[in-house]
């Protein structure tokens, strides 16, 4: 939970800029093969051909998921004890009777990834266009253009609760709905390695299931935990020779290309990678446009990118060609960039150890990956 006005307007403001990138860019079509759901996922990190030196490979690389997202944590589904009264990370208390029609919306798909593997994934009746995987596929939609919340779509379907953050908007909706007499729940919208757990028990809690939420958050911190300690294992020891890290976020066809810094989520999951995080030796904090500068200042060796951005510029060729100076850096000299699907790089929740294996394949074991959109010949 955020714990002081100036870091509950400090992550708002960080969500918030994802979601106006996102929302004003989400119409281009993705040009490559890889899609937001991959048919197959990356070997566990213990069993991949690790390099000797991460350095020694030349090409980008594309992490793989597998479809499913959904474990849950008990094999029957959990009788929520309601009602339940939460004060929410705005400080809004708020009390629960009814969970029978759930809707659980953010910009990744986190909120509704969390309640299915609570096991009350038979309850959610409606989606965000980031909720994705297969158990959720059939239901309706109630964003419309990119991650913007449509009231009318959201009170069709007559939820007894929404779960959310301040990762979507207008927000006026989201008030229409209080207005409404709908019990709303806003969550932390941070999302980083750190409060992964945190984040899981405020999801259980507003339902009602408190102890499916401490079984799920230590089940995933403890995978969590496990594939750090493999990635431990074949990175470079010291900070000086990690490689040098970036997160580009690109909407090629909209001009859109930002560096997330520190206190953007991806700056831990650099670090988790093993990975040396740039932006905090150039003090580049929060989501910024990039800069030639910025770029210089960081001389990159590796690129951590969202898939369908990477596409939207034309693959490494196009991101190359539109900023000259990533040309220029160790990372652009050695095309060292990998992507991930848009909706789980960033997103943190009861994946983030598959996330986290996967990346970690794709830049210690690359031969193991997939290579990316126009590497080796992938269209």
């Amino acid at each position: 939970m955020l714990h002081s006005p100036r870091a509950l307007v400090r992550a708002v403001g960080l969500v918030a800029t994802i979601a106006l990138l996102t929302t004003a860019c989400s119409g281009l079509p993705g040009s490559g093969s890889h899609t937001d759901a991959d048919a197959t996922s990356a070997i566990p990190l213990a069993e991949a051909e690790v390099l000797d030196d991460p350095r020694a490979w030349n090409g980008a690389t594309h992490a793989s998921l597998t479809e499913q997202a959904v474990d849950p944590i008990s094999d029957t589904t959990p009788e929520p004890r309601l009602p339940v009264t939460v004060t929410d990370s705005q400080g809004t208390t708020v009390t629960v009777e009814d969970t029978s029609r759930i809707l659980a919306l953010d910009i990744y798909g986190t909120i509704s990834t969390t309640v299915f593997n609570l096991g009350l994934g038979s309850s959610v009746v409606g989606r965000d266009i980031s909720t994705q995987f297969t158990e959720a596929s059939d239901l309706p939609l109630v964003t419309g253009t990119g991650h913007e919340l449509v009231a009318e779509k959201i009170l069709e379907l007559d939820p007894t609760l929404i779960l959310t953050d301040t990762s979507l908007g207008p927000w006026d909706v989201v008030l229409q709905m209080r207005d409404a007499g709908i019990p709303v729940v806003v969550v932390d919208s941070e999302r980083s390695l750190d409060n992964v757990g945190p984040l899981t028990m405020e999801i259980a809690t507003a339902l009602g299931v408190p102890e499916q939420g401490e079984r799920l958050a230590e089940r995933t911190e403890t995978e969590i935990d496990e594939v750090e300690a493999e990635i431990a294992k074949v990175a470079p020891a010291s900070e000086q020779t990690r490689l040098r890290t970036v997160f580009l976020y690109v909407r090629g066809q909209a001009g859109v290309y930002y560096m997330f810094g520190e206190e953007s989520g991806a700056d831990s999951l650099i670090t988790a990678l093993g990975g040396y995080d740039v932006a905090a030796e150039i003090k580049w904090n929060g989501m910024k446009p990039v800069t030639d500068e910025g770029i210089i200042s960081a001389q990159p060796e590796l690129v951590l990118m969202m898939t369908k951005g990477l596409e939207s510029a034309g693959g490494v060729d196009g991101l190359l060609e539109r900023l000259p100076a990533l040309a220029q850096t160790p990372a652009g000299q050695n095309r060292r960039f990998v992507d991930m699907t848009d909706s789980a790089i960033l997103g943190y929740g009861p994946r983030t150890a598959e996330v986290l294996n996967s990346l970690a394949v794709a830049i210690y074991a690359p031969e193991s990956a997939e290579p990316s959109f126009g590497e080796d010949g992938a269209e």
